[in-house]
């Protein structure tokens, strides 16, 4: 009688496990195979249209795309009025041809500050393009530009 419980408590914990291993095995076995809901001159159509697509268009973007970035350092420093952005700015065309490689450098020196700028040139910012922000537009555009000095003649006469 023992025995026979042992065999039924046995096979009463092996109920559980073996409806898992039915309900995997019937999720695991795939159905019937389809590689795509296209048939025939469709998927042929799509196929096309997607390779033209991925020929001219992404180079495209791609290359707009890899512009932008290279430009942001120069951007960066003209926005915070870096006095070197002129360096900057050639530092990213010269990235733009050696492939990316400089890019880093100009992106870390458009965000850092000058060394000793300040000291030599009295300010750590330089204003391109307009006048600088302690001038209003219209003072600097009333300030006549200066005059040419008088050509002198063989004779010493103006």
């Amino acid at each position: 009688m023992d025995a026979l419980r042992y065999t039924l408590r046995g096979a009463a914990g092996t109920r559980p496990a073996l409806a898992l291993m039915i309900a995997y095995w019937l999720l695991a076995v795939p159905g019937t195979a389809r590689a795509s809901f296209l048939h025939g001159e469709a998927l042929d159509n799509l196929a096309e249209v997607m390779s033209w697509i991925v020929i001219l268009i992404v180079p495209v973007i791609g290359i707009a795309v890899f512009w932008l970035v290279h430009i942001l350092p120069e951007k960066i420093a003209e926005k915070k009025h870096h006095p070197q952005a002129k360096a900057i700015q050639c530092l990213c065309l010269l990235s733009l041809f050696f492939g990316g490689l400089l890019w880093p450098i100009a992106w870390l020196w458009a965000y850092s500050k000058p060394v000793l700028h300040k000291l030599a040139y009295g300010t750590d910012k330089e204003h391109h393009g307009g006048p600088p922000p302690g001038e209003k537009k219209e003072e600097a555009a009333a300030v006549p530009p200066p005059a040419a000095a008088p050509v002198k003649k063989e004779g010493g006469h103006a």
